[in-house]
Order: structure tokens, then C-alpha cells, then sequence
């Protein structure tokens, strides 16, 4: 496989593509330090507001390669768990990285597919698309996060449904309930979500990657201490040149232009 994955600037934001179209975009071992490279890149470069992940000929990702995960029966547990465990490096890059990440699905993501999906801050899809926790079909349990993404999102009976099942969900029926975030029309869900990505670059920077790490402590902090770390963010977040101009901004009644301050700049301000 000679370009598992495809990443282009597009001005404000960069667009990575998972490209092995012949499998639907399976996921193969090679893609993985690719993704964690880009991430790494939008996250250095303080010209890229947010990063847009998508698959190559209308469809987002069928999970892992069956024929390398049969494969994988002959290796040792170690050599097992050390193979899930570069999966899991990637979902904890796609959460851990201060830009936003934007999932664009056109036709569908299934197993690890819908856990990288999941992963993403937004999930934007076209009207069709279908999202399957099909695991349980070739007798295999979820990964990258899938249960705990789930249990998070939807009632506990369709968690267990799609689970226990394979049964694919269409988007239409996430988005009800909130886990798509936008639906657009078949063969559109790059385009909005590149329009959602312009949107969020134009905002302030250290203030979102602030937001994604307070989102992402929630799911498992005591409400106590939940209070306590926005407390600290909040009284940091006042101290940057972002919060001065946002709020100047607003009080002579005009949009904010934050522009792009690089977080050790402002570190350095501080």
C-alpha cells in the first residue's frame, strides 16, 4: 500500500483522506502513524484550525482488514494486545489533539471505523450513511473505544442493540440523537464539514483545546472535581490575549477577530 492516507492543506485546515478504497478503507497497520503524524502536524502549526478526517470513493471506514486480523490468531497475547494498542494510540491522538477534528462520513463506518468516528469532537454525514458496531459478526468484542463512546451517547438498550448485533444504525437515527452533529446531502459531508472546519478556525484556539480536555475529563470526574479543573481552565483562559480580545470584541459590539495565537506564544505572554 504505497499512500495509505492522503493529507492535504485546505487554507484553514487540513484534510485527511483514509485511502484503501479497494477494502473500503480498512484499516491497516501502515495508516496508523500516518493519522497520528497529521494530528501532530494540526497541532503544531497554528495555521490549521481543525483538522477533517474522511474516506476515499464515498465511503469512511469498514474497520480492520479481515484478513489481517485472521492473521493475527497465530501471534503471541502480547503481540495481540500490542497491535490493538496502535489502534487505541490513534483514538487517543484524535482526542488529545487542542485542534478540533472533524469526522466527514460518506456511505458508512464499521467496527473500528465507527470508533474512530466516534472519536471525533463532530460528526458530520451524509444522509445514507450507516454506522455498525459489526464486531460480534466475525465473533470479535469492540475497540477503540467503541462501548465506552457509546454508552456515553446513546441509551443503554440501542448501545447494547448495536453491540450485540452488528445491526448498522443509519445516520438519520444517530442524529436524532445528537451523535451526528450535521447531516447533509449524499456526497456533500466533506464539503460541510470543511464549512463547519472554516467556522471553528476562525475561533480561539487555546479556549477550544481547553474545551476538548474539560469535555473529555466529564465523562469520568466527579462533579466536584469537574468544578474544580473549570475553575483552573476558566482562570487561566482569563489571562490570554484571546479572552482580551473576545471580550473587548464584544463589548464594542463587533465580532471578534482572534486570529491565530500560537499556544507558546501566549505561554510565554503569560
Amino acid at each position: 500500500m504505497s499512500d495509505p492516507i492522503t493529507v492535504a492543506e485546505r487554507g484553514d485546515h487540513l484534510l485527511v483522506t483514509l485511502d484503501n478504497p479497494g477494502r473500503r478503507n480498512a484499516l491497516a497497520p501502515a495508516m496508523h502513524p500516518v493519522l497520528r503524524e497529521a494530528l501532530a502536524r494540526a497541532a503544531a502549526e497554528d495555521r490549521f484550525g481543525a483538522v477533517v478526517l474522511t474516506g476515499a470513493n464515498g465511503y469512511f471506514c469498514a474497520g480492520g482488514d479481515l484478513n489481517a486480523l485472521s492473521q493475527r490468531a497465530a501471534m503471541t497475547r502480547d503481540e495481540r494486545r500490542a497491535r490493538i494498542d496502535d489502534l487505541h494510540a490513534t483514538i487517543r491522538a484524535i482526542r488529545a489533539c487542542p485542534r478540533p477534528v472533524i469526522a466527514a462520513v460518506e456511505g458508512g463506518a464499521a467496527g473500528a471505523g465507527f470508533s474512530i468516528a466516534l472519536a471525533c469532537d463532530l460528526l458530520v454525514a451524509a444522509e445514507d450513511a450507516t454506522f455498525a458496531a459489526a464486531y460480534v459478526r466475525v465473533g470479535l468484542v469492540p475497540d477503540g473505544g467503541l462501548t465506552a463512546s457509546l454508552a456515553r451517547r446513546v441509551p443503554a438498550s440501542l448501545a447494547a442493540r448495536m453491540c450485540l448485533t452488528g445491526d448498522p444504525v443509519g445516520a438519520a437515527t444517530l442524529a436524532a440523537m445528537g451523535v451526528v452533529t450535521d447531516l447533509c446531502a449524499p456526497g456533500g459531508a466533506v464539503d460541510c464539514a470543511a464549512a463547519l472546519a472554516a467556522r471553528l478556525a476562525r475561533g480561539p484556539a487555546l479556549a477550544q483545546g481547553a474545551i476538548k480536555r474539560l469535555l473529555d475529563d466529564a465523562g469520568r470526574t466527579a462533579f466536584d472535581d469537574q468544578l474544580d479543573r473549570e475553575r483552573d481552565a476558566m482562570a487561566d483562559a482569563l489571562a490570554t490575549t484571546e479572552a482580551a480580545t473576545g471580550l473587548q470584541a464584544r463589548l464594542d459590539r463587533i465580532a471578534p477577530d482572534f486570529g491565530r495565537v500560537a499556544p507558546e506564544k501566549e505561554e510565554k505572554d503569560r
